[in-house]
């Protein structure tokens, strides 16, 4: 594996360079900057993907027959990388990063033709049906039933920490349409429409006194049968190769742009921790871990090129990881100190006039490390990616 950029991937990266400087808007960095987790306000990601869309950018990983650039998997690190640096607001993955791609996988030419264009533009929003209460990392036991009546399916039961849930018109969803045999084989992926009747959304306040989850209740919602990805009662092969790109890595480039960010922040006016012995060496450490990260990003890469799936070596970056970001967000409320402590969510609010209580720097310090706190958690526990990888990877 070729760390080295080649001469074309150079010339990549300076054009990637300037169209940042140019139509990256200083109000949407520091959106980007403010961020306490991977999702953005729509208000601001959408405007920002309609730019990328402009150019062709919005989504790297898709091919050029579906509207993506066809970038090579360096291009698209190249990318993810210049972006982060660049303090770019995320774009939401639930659309771009993996009901597309399944779209593309598994749907028919009809389900194609009408979603993924509404997926590039962002008209159509998504968020994501898999949680249940008492179903979360044990997917398979999820139980919102989809009783068959003629061309639809009915829906009754509820999903838990659905991420932007109160934004989306779209949701992708699993749902239980046989309870015999093994559960994995009675379930069916379905494609609804936020808007149906019957569909309730509950807000729930995370930690940081956020509202970035919710629970969606379904009260006889008729989803119809045209709105199936893959077969009946075959959702969850559909489900695992979605979940390989939910797991997949890439967050290499934005955690080093972090930690940069804290080392500088840590010898502003002469701070003391500087100087700490502990505090330099948990800053070592944990760039020595994302330098470990980033070089399985680089081999995951590298099968990808020739045609590889991320496979099971996602669920180790997906454990390596967020458990990662965890210990960089414990580094940054020890740089913040006691300003981590101030409750100011008005203040780091896009296009907020109020001045932050200590510098800004420390603004989201304790938002993001609660926020985070999820992160081991979501998209399968890190318990269950460490039993997959024992599976599939070692044998056990």
């Amino acid at each position: 594996m070729d760390l080295n950029l080649s001469r074309h991937e150079l010339r990549f990266r300076d054009d990637v360079r300037a169209f940042l400087a140019t139509a990256l808007t200083s109000e949407l960095a520091a959106v980007g900057r403010r961020a306490t987790s991977v999702f953005t306000d729509p208000e601001y990601s959408l405007r920002w993907q309609a730019i990328l869309n402009a150019r062709g950018w919005a989504a790297p990983s898709w091919p050029r027959e579906y509207g993506g650039p066809g970038w090579t998997e360096m291009q698209r690190h190249i990318f993810q990388a210049e972006c982060a640096r660049a303090c770019a607001p995320n774009l939401a993955p639930m659309g771009l990063k993996m009901v597309g791609p399944c779209i593309m996988g598994f749907g028919t030419d009809a389900q194609k033709a009408h979603y993924l264009p509404r997926i590039l533009s962002g008209e159509d929003y998504w968020c994501q049906g898999y949680s249940e209460p008492g179903s979360g990392s044990d997917l398979a036991s999820l139980q919102l039933r989809a009783e068959r009546d003629g061309d639809d399916y009915v829906l009754n039961g509820s999903k838990i920490w659905t991420t932007h849930a109160h934004h989306a018109n779209r949701m992708f969803c699993l749902v239980r349409t046989r309870s015999d045999g093994r559960p994995q084989a009675g379930i069916t992926f379905l494609l609804l429409d936020m808007a149906s009747p019957g569909v309730r959304i509950d807000p729930i306040i995370t930690l940081a006194g956020e509202h970035e989850v919710n629970q969606v209740f379904f009260d006889d919602v008729r989803v119809p049968t045209a709105n199936r990805l893959g077969k009946e009662d075959d959702g969850w092969r559909v489900a695992k190769y979605l979940l390989e790109f939910e797991r997949g890595g890439g967050m290499g480039p934005g955690l080093a742009v972090t930690l940069q960010g804290l080392r500088q922040n840590a010898s502003l006016d002469g701070a003391p921790l500087a100087d700490d012995p502990d505090f330099r060496r948990k800053l070592v450490e944990a760039e020595i871990r994302n330098t470990a990260i980033s070089m399985t990003e680089q081999r995951v890469l590298s099968s990808q090129s020739t045609g590889g799936k991320p496979g099971p070596a996602s669920s180790m970056l997906k454990a390596q990881g967020t458990e990662a970001l965890q210990g960089i967000d414990h580094i940054g409320v020890d740089v913040a100190g006691i300003y981590a402590a101030v409750h100011q969510p008005q203040a780091r609010a896009p296009g907020s006039n109020l001045s932050p209580v200590g510098p800004e720097q420390t603004l989201t310090a304790m938002a993001r490390y609660l926020n985070n706190r999820a992160a081991s958690i979501y998209g399968g526990s890190n318990e269950i990616q460490r039993d997959i990888i024992a599976k599939l990877v070692l044998g056990l």
